[in-house]
């Protein structure tokens, strides 16, 4: 059952990219860092950024249903770690605007996304349904639903994560010119 309407999920999916433009634009212009906000932000973001890292290691987009690594313990791990570099980044800003900009665009525009993905997920793999009931949906289990499967450095090069770190890299280095300039 879905919660978004399949018309808007369709919609707002095609605008996920364009977003991530306009947070980019928005977490420059408006953040206001202090060196403690680094200190309590970026290792929030850092483990977001390590957590998508690890996700790819173990994703083949659909030729494989990814259940090992992080996939034991959460479906969309890439997207929990989207969100926990956001949180590290808002905490880093010192800017309930920011927070608030995030929150909206995590539950209008990520949400809808991540239940299309499982839409063809469920049509895709015979074996998502059973999964998807054992391995809960963004907040991860604290017991692995299956351990085989090992990270490999040419998926993450495959799926191009190493595009996030750089992105990640970016702003730390926005956020720390912001501190040095003040």
């Amino acid at each position: 059952m879905s919660f978004f309407p399949k018309p808007y999920a369709d919609r707002v999916a095609r605008l996920r990219v364009a977003m991530g433009f306009v947070l980019v634009a928005a977490f420059a212009w408006f953040s206001q860092p202090d060196l403690s906000s680094l200190i309590w932000g970026l290792p929030v973001s850092a483990l977001g950024l390590l957590l998508r890292a690890w996700a790819t290691g173990h994703l083949e987009k659909n030729i494989r249903l990814a259940e090992s690594g992080p996939y034991a313990y959460v479906r969309n791990p890439l997207y929990l770690g989207t969100a926990l570099v956001a949180a590290g980044l808002v905490i880093a800003s010192r800017r309930w605007l920011l927070a608030m900009l995030f929150a909206a665009v995590f539950i209008l525009i990520y949400l809808p996304v991540i239940e299309l993905e499982e839409q063809h997920l469920r049509h895709l793999f015979p074996r998502f349904e059973p999964y998807a009931q054992r391995v809960p949906a963004l907040w991860p289990s604290l017991r692995s639903a299956k351990s085989d499967g090992h990270f490999q450095w040419a998926l993450y090069v495959r799926n191009r994560e190493y595009q996030a770190l750089f992105g990640w890299l970016a702003g730390m280095a926005l956020l720390l010119a912001k501190v040095l300039v003040r």
